[in-house]
């Protein structure tokens, strides 16, 4: 207790306790399995792993992965039917940063998908890797 009471202690206490809560709530709402961009390659090369691609109509328009299917979080559970033969199928989830694409995992979970993988640091680890991004054209 003599930690938290000196100066800004009080304030490193509670950010790490938001910290580890949050993780922990990601973990239980099953967020699906991280994958990195080398992992997820792997998946489309291997397994023909289906990419699901989460963000905003802008966002994905701005740069995506190739081949990957559009579905926005908001629309994703009513969209669901849309990647139902791919139900045993690897699926991989990407947005910007990893966040959203988390509870899409959770919701294609939830729809009885076996396999859903969350691409960790989304699009951007995508692009920092150096994997190909498409852009669409206007």
């Amino acid at each position: 207790m003599e930690f938290i009471q000196h100066d800004w202690n009080w304030a490193w206490a509670t950010l790490a306790a938001v910290s580890g809560t949050l993780l922990l709530v990601t973990s239980l709402r099953g967020g699906g399995r991280g994958v990195s961009p080398a992992q997820a390659t792997q998946l489309i090369n291997r397994e023909d792993a289906v990419v699901v691609d989460v963000r905003e109509s802008g966002e994905y328009a701005a740069g995506h992965i190739p081949d990957a299917r559009h579905i926005p979080l908001g629309d994703l559970a009513k969209r669901a039917g849309e990647l139902e033969k791919f139900k045993d199928k690897p699926v991989i989830l990407n947005c910007q940063s990893g966040a959203r694409s988390a509870s899409a995992c959770s919701v294609l979970s939830k729809a009885g998908f076996s396999r859903v993988h969350n691409l960790e640091g989304g699009i951007a680890a995508w692009e920092q890797a150096g994997m190909p991004i498409r852009r669409k054209r206007k």
